[in-house]
């Protein structure tokens, strides 16, 4: 059940929709039986275990000891900016919730200077996406959300290990089958920055955007205290 002091905009709109979210959390805290998370970690496991009916997330879903707390401090911040490698994580993603936090959705896969530099550097889209984002001076700071393309996961930790590159939280879920897994076991050797990751070949922008909208739920009801973050 929300916290009474909860802001509206982060809860179901109706009460038939909150029952039905409430009940369907029971149901999967009762069918998922113990787990190695916190009560943060399990916030967003729950929530990403909701909206794809895949209990194996109970397990393959990793997280940096300072991810939960990291991803809370930036939006509690206010003003972040989030960078996508896909327009779908941006599209299901409520903009009421972004705009409580001024969390500024950013995304580039479809823009014709990227797909140029990609055509003639033979490379993916989903690369010259981040080193534009990079470019513009956007991952400094940044959520980033890599649900689709392995390819923007291993040009995020080129740039973290070459470029120096700090993003504020990296939710690194790519789904496939060339470069998925071994991109999120290379994430997971991370110190620098925080993240979280689905191990193996699941993942996707819905994961993605499950696991934004519940740490953007935990910032505004300040159920979960924040750890240190060092």
């Amino acid at each position: 059940m929300n916290s009474p002091a909860a802001p509206s905009v982060t809860a179901q709109l109706t009460r038939a929709g909150r029952a039905i979210e409430d009940e369907s959390f029971a149901i999967i805290d009762a069918e998922a039986g113990p787990h190695p998370y916190d009560p943060g970690q399990w916030a967003v496991v729950r929530r990403m275990i909701h909206a794809s009916a895949d209990f194996d997330l109970n397990g393959l879903t990793v997280f940096h000891p300072r991810a939960v707390a990291a991803g809370l401090a930036a939006l509690r911040q206010g003003g972040r900016l989030l960078v996508a490698d896909v327009g779908m994580i941006l599209a299901g993603l409520s903009p009421a919730r972004l705009a409580r936090f001024g969390l500024r959705p950013y995304q580039f896969i479809a823009d014709p200077d990227v797909i140029a530099q990609a055509q003639a550097q033979g490379t993916t889209r989903a690369v010259q996406a981040m080193r534009k984002a990079q470019a513009l001076g956007l991952l400094d700071g940044a959520i980033i959300g890599i649900g689709n393309a392995p390819t923007a996961l291993l040009e995020v930790l080129r740039l973290i290990a070459e470029e120096g590159v700090r993003p504020a939280l990296i939710i690194g879920m790519p789904v496939g089958f060339v470069s998925a897994a071994e991109s999120k076991a290379m994430l997971a050797e991370v110190t620098e920055v925080p993240w979280v990751l689905v191990q193996g070949r699941k993942g996707g922008s819905t994961l993605v955007v499950a696991a934004i909208h519940a740490l953007l739920t935990l910032a505004a009801e300040g159920l979960v205290p924040e750890a240190p973050l060092s």
